[in-house]
């Protein structure tokens, strides 16, 4: 946070406090709802085309990225909107509806639900604007990693599930292996471009919602 200058830290508090807690949840939904509806046109003209490994896992996800995004952007709540639109748009769409929109619910919740719940307890405490606060590399690589972890963690148990309906105990262990590592790199991308779209970018300075 050393590269905000006093000058606009006072911007932030005064748009802050001009902008109606009705007017910032109207911004929060019609961002999710706008971010979620493009997710669905990336999923369908672009996540068909990526390359994928031989069980069927993408190296690269745009979808979890634009929700990311999203969060960043709007913040918390449309965030967790954005993901929840995002995944209800896919069910008509998906050739694995339920089980495709659910994972793919999963994991970008999963990923930005600690972050989420460690800025809250970060307010609580007398911290200053959230989006700041995760705007300083150091806090977000932290916050990140947390996601990351727990992510992996869901994903696994969730895979553990869908595997053992489908496929019975044989090729578990490699089945997992892969989990944990597909979950593990698209997350890098699920973060690292988000950050660079919205802080790099400093979008974040243009909305200051949150």
């Amino acid at each position: 946070m050393s590269d905000i200058k006093t000058s606009d830290v006072e911007i932030y508090e005064e748009k802050e406090v001009s902008m109606s807690p009705k007017a910032r949840l109207t911004l929060e939904i019609v961002g999710a709802a706008i971010f979620g509806a493009l997710s669905l046109v990336l999923s369908l003209f672009v996540v068909p085309f990526l390359p994928r490994t031989p069980e069927g896992f993408a190296y690269f996800d745009p979808v979890s990225i634009i929700w990311v995004t999203c969060f960043l952007i709007f913040g918390p709540l449309a965030g967790i909107l954005c993901c929840i639109i995002g995944m209800a748009t896919l069910f008509p769409f998906d050739p694995f509806t339920p089980i495709g929109p659910l994972m793919k619910f999963s994991a970008t919740f999963s990923l930005i639900i600690v972050p989420i719940l460690m800025l809250y307890w970060y307010k609580k405490r007398g911290g200053g604007r959230l989006s700041q606060k995760l705007k300083d590399p150091k806090t977000y690589i932290i916050y990140g990693l947390q996601g990351v972890a727990f992510r992996i963690i869901v994903m696994v148990i969730l895979n553990i599930i869908v595997y053992l309906a489908f496929y019975g105990s044989t090729g578990l262990e490699y089945w997992i292996f892969i989990v944990i590592l597909l979950n593990a790199l698209t997350s890098v991308w699920d973060l690292v471009i988000p950050y660079f779209i919205v802080f790099g970018t400093k979008i974040d300075q243009k909305f200051e919602i949150w």
